[in-house]
């Protein structure tokens, strides 16, 4: 004996296409929907401090992939790191993985250095030229105690 309200389901239907759209659009935007269609390049690092998977890889400031796997290796004690590159942007083999900060407050990405040479990484090849993550904590606490180099 329920009778629906053509106007309940017209905004029904208009609530769950506005839900549908967003949806969309925060996996679009998040890169959520993108598929690995980059090759994979692996790096060690002594800190890896705020990376994590799904970190992006940025070469001069524009994002070329993102970190695809994280892992301690129990011998070494270093961060052995996977990350994909966009198929289209190659790598000089030369080039340096480097543990970058946005800022005081922003987060960490993992940005390549690129080398100068002719030669390119293949995929599955390891950035042998790695830098970890500078901690700002342990930069204040040399500054305020004064490590006695300038002297």
């Amino acid at each position: 004996m329920s009778s629906h309200n053509p106007t309940e389901i017209l905004v029904g239907g208009a609530v769950l296409a506005a839900a549908i759209a967003f949806g969309v659009y925060a996996s679009q935007a998040t890169g959520l929907s993108q598929r690995a269609t980059g090759y994979e390049l692996e790096a060690s690092f002594r800190s890896l401090e705020g990376v994590s998977v799904g970190t992006d890889v940025r070469l001069a400031g524009v994002k070329i992939g993102t970190v695809t796997g994280v892992d301690l290796n129990p011998e070494s004690y270093r961060a052995d790191t996977t990350f994909s590159v966009a198929e289209a942007i190659q790598i000089p083999d030369d080039s340096a993985a480097v543990i970058s900060s946005e800022g005081l407050l922003g987060g960490n990405f993992l940005e390549i250095m690129p080398g100068g040479s002719p030669f390119y990484y293949e995929p599955g090849d390891r950035i042998e030229d790695t830098q970890g993550a500078v901690s700002l904590i342990s930069l204040l606490v040399k500054f305020v105690a004064g490590d006695g180099s300038g002297e």
